[in-house]
């Protein structure tokens, strides 16, 4: 899974550097005005809210248009998608997922719409982050080694909460379980939001989220990181060990993020789109803000976006039914 993911990287920063050397056009004079809505299909508070409410000023300058963050959560994501499938395809109305959309056809037996091919990829943009989190009142572990070590001392005694099922975040800690042979009950929630609330509250045990949402409540020592689910530690968290370096050396996930539209979308509405998504994330404010949050920025070209669906859809079709998600 390491291999996979630094080959994606690899590939989306090749591509950035190509876009940096053929020079950006600023898309003031000729993006579309009024307002361009991003529908997300997560609630307030999650890892790809924080991503967008961070890049809106600049994309809105690079869109020469008001930008909207509409948040529609429900059925782990399914509500905001199929409000996206059913917009027009003029490019005002977009939005910004997590690798959940490719999960979803893997997990879930009838879907209202489908992945990709109702959907126009635009861009992915980069990846953010996921850190597996306790509380720390219900849960005495400081590290992964105790945390496992309590798991298996009570079976499917603990339980952990995810932003609904078959999201990655529900899939990376089922991941983390099936690799240490641990069992714990899983909480579906309509979001992230309420799931951390409840997390802070004692109401589930531990969870895993993007560290976005997480780190100031980590920061706070209402929540205590147990480890990182990428192969690497972040800058924006120096302190917090990977899962990798605490005994699962083969142990790697990550939550990628992308901008699609509506299906048939033209092409010069994605050529804009794609354009105004590269200004707005080279835009200073914008890196800083991603540095801070932990997330690596490597913008893909459309093409690279459509064929990264296509073969991501496949992978977690596999690690699902590694992991023995049913389909609900």
């Amino acid at each position: 899974m390491t291999d996979s993911i630094d080959s994606l990287r690899r590939s989306l920063l090749l591509a950035a550097s190509a876009a940096a050397a053929g020079g950006l056009v600023p898309l003031a004079a000729r993006a579309q005005s009024g307002t361009v809505k991003f529908i997300l299909p997560n609630a307030t508070g999650s890892g790809v809210d924080a991503i967008t409410r961070a890049a809106q000023p600049a994309l809105s300058k690079a869109l020469n248009a008001s930008v909207v963050v509409d948040n529609q959560p429900g059925a782990g994501g399914i509500v905001g998608l199929q409000a996206l499938a059913r917009s027009a395809p003029d490019g005002n109305t977009l939005s910004v997922v997590s690798n959940n959309v490719v999960i979803f056809p893997s997990v879930i037996k009838s879907l209202p719409f489908d992945m990709p091919n109702d959907f126009t990829p635009i861009a992915i943009v980069g990846a953010t982050p996921m850190v597996l989190v306790v509380n720390p009142a219900k849960v005495k572990a400081s590290n992964a080694k105790e945390f496992v070590a309590l798991l298996k001392a009570k079976p499917n005694t603990y339980n952990y909460g995810s932003g609904g099922n078959g999201t990655i975040l529900h899939l990376a800690t089922a991941m983390f379980l099936e690799e240490t042979g641990a069992t714990a009950r899983h909480i579906p929630y309509r979001g992230v939001g309420p799931m951390v609330t409840d997390l802070i509250g004692g109401q589930i045990d531990f969870a895993t989220a993007a560290l976005p949402s997480l780190q100031p409540h980590i920061k706070s020592g209402a929540l205590h990181a147990i480890g990182l689910m990428p192969a690497q530690r972040t800058p924006a968290a120096p302190d917090i060990p990977t899962l990798a370096e605490q005994g699962h050396p083969n142990f790697a996930v990550e939550a990628w993020f992308a901008v699609i539209g509506p299906k048939n979308l033209p092409a010069a509405q994605v050529t804009k789109v794609h354009d105004a998504v590269t200004a707005a994330f080279n835009d200073p404010s914008v890196k800083d803000a991603m540095a801070k949050q932990g997330n690596t920025i490597a913008i893909s070209t459309p093409e690279q976006a459509q064929a990264m669906f296509r073969k991501e859809l496949q992978r977690y079709a596999a690690l699902v039914k590694k992991v023995g998600l049913e389909p609900q």
